[in-house]
């Protein structure tokens, strides 16, 4: 028996059909809504709306469950690695050997950078924020490949363009750093594996060797952000390419989405906040005290999350990565002190657990790549390469679906009514 809710308006009843995911969370379908009653719905934020049915990742934020095609996040960090949890997300199973040494080829085929790219990256200054840079080089590579430009591509051109992209962004954010190092680029070897490769290239000199446990656990918070569902950045490159840009201009407009600092930037943020604590005597203690009190303006960086009302199940899975960059690289730095120090405080204080203020992926993630000697400017950047995968996702599965529509959102307007123009002389 089908369901229906019903909305009274003027005196008169409307139905909207209830309709059910896989793992049962209901919604009021209202696509017929406007057309039938005149009326939209407001919702800033968009908290409330579904935007897309999706099969790509699942999360429940009252439970603290994140899946990816249904497989636990727990799992897929322990025993997969990165690009087969991409081939995942892209093509909605887990791959047979032959299947991913195949996409780890297409890959590997296109991890040198087009002449043209190096140029533009070249053209920035050393002091440019990176992930203007990496959106901008991203952007330009419609101009190089017109191929993609075309506002259907075949699934053979799909498959090229995630391979690509995957690529390419792994050795754009290495080449502009070393630039900004004054040191020449690394090329890539991507026979080492992809988180190892990207270490290669940002630090390889002729003494480096990559730290296999650095390097697996890089792997894993790649894993850990590759997707979660409908937030900003994703619903940004679902927007803009349901208008059938290019995929090149909707990753772009992902990358510039995921820049803010409440969302991407947060574990830059998170530095911030700790290099303020140290240069006010690191007293990180106080600072507790001072997040707990309403009227004081700082706020703790890294603790809670706007979906996960509990806790967030990737912060388990990092923080052992944490501790075990940590303890491998034998790092000592002020500011992991402090972090360390808020954490330890935090988990015990009744006003932070009774809150379920507990430390996110972004405090950890921050600690990590400030032990792997990665400027703060850049922790977004790393963002970005662990999000692709899922971008490119939500890209294939829109541009897949027969229904999708141009992105449209309605607005309540609140400005002047209509008045008449006065010539300047007059006003």
């Amino acid at each position: 028996m089908s369901e229906f809710a019903k909305i009274e308006l003027d005196g008169k009843f409307y139905e909207f059909p209830i309709i059910e995911g896989t793992e049962g969370e209901k919604a009021i379908d209202i696509r017929t809504l406007r057309a039938t009653t005149g009326h939209v719905t407001l919702d800033s934020g968009f908290g409330n709306t579904g935007s897309t049915f999706s099969e790509i990742t699942f999360l429940n934020g009252e439970t603290g469950i994140l899946r990816y095609r249904g497989y636990p996040i727990e799992q897929l960090a322990e025993q997969s690695s990165f690009q087969e949890v991409a081939y995942l997300l892209n093509f909605g199973k887990l791959p047979s050997e032959r299947e991913l040494n195949s996409f780890k080829e297409l890959i590997n085929s296109f991890s040198t950078l087009h002449e043209g790219e190096k140029k533009i990256i070249e053209a920035f200054p050393t002091s440019a924020h990176p992930m203007g840079v990496i959106g901008s080089v991203v952007g330009s590579l419609s101009a190089y490949y017109p191929e993609y430009n075309l506002p259907m591509l075949t699934d053979e051109q799909r498959r090229k363009a995630i391979a690509q992209l995957m690529a390419q962004v792994k050795s754009i954010i290495p080449y502009f750093y070393r630039m900004t190092q004054g040191l020449e680029p690394v090329k890539s070897k991507p026979h080492m594996g992809y988180a190892a490769d990207f270490l290669n290239m940002m630090y390889g000199s002729d003494d480096y060797e990559v730290n296999p446990e650095v390097a697996k656990a890089l792997d894993v918070l790649l894993i850990l952000h590759a997707d979660h569902e409908q937030n900003c950045s994703a619903s940004t490159v679902r927007l803009v390419g349901s208008s059938h840009a290019n995929v090149f201009a909707s990753i772009s407009s992902g990358i510039y989405a995921l820049w803010g600092q409440l969302h991407g930037g947060a574990n830059q943020a998170v530095l911030e906040m700790l290099q303020n604590i140290h240069d006010n005597g690191g007293d990180y203690k106080k600072y507790l005290e001072k997040a707990k009190d309403k009227n004081d303006p700082f706020r703790l960086m890294g603790f809670g999350h706007r979906v996960y009302k509990n806790f967030d199940p990737r912060a388990k899975i990092i923080k052992k990565a944490c501790d075990s960059v940590l303890e491998s690289l034998g790092v000592s730095d002020p500011l992991l002190d402090i972090a360390r120090g808020l954490e330890e405080e935090a988990l015990k204080d009744p006003y932070f657990v009774e809150r379920k203020l507990y430390p996110n992926v972004d405090f950890y993630s921050g600690i990590i790549y400030q032990a792997l000697g990665i400027p703060t400017n850049m922790f977004t950047a790393m963002f970005v390469l662990g999000r692709l995968p899922g971008w490119l996702a939500q890209w294939k599965e829109m541009k897949e679906d027969p229904n999708a529509r141009i992105g449209r959102p309605r607005q309540i307007y609140t400005g002047a009514n209509e008045r008449m123009y006065v010539p300047i002389d007059q006003r």
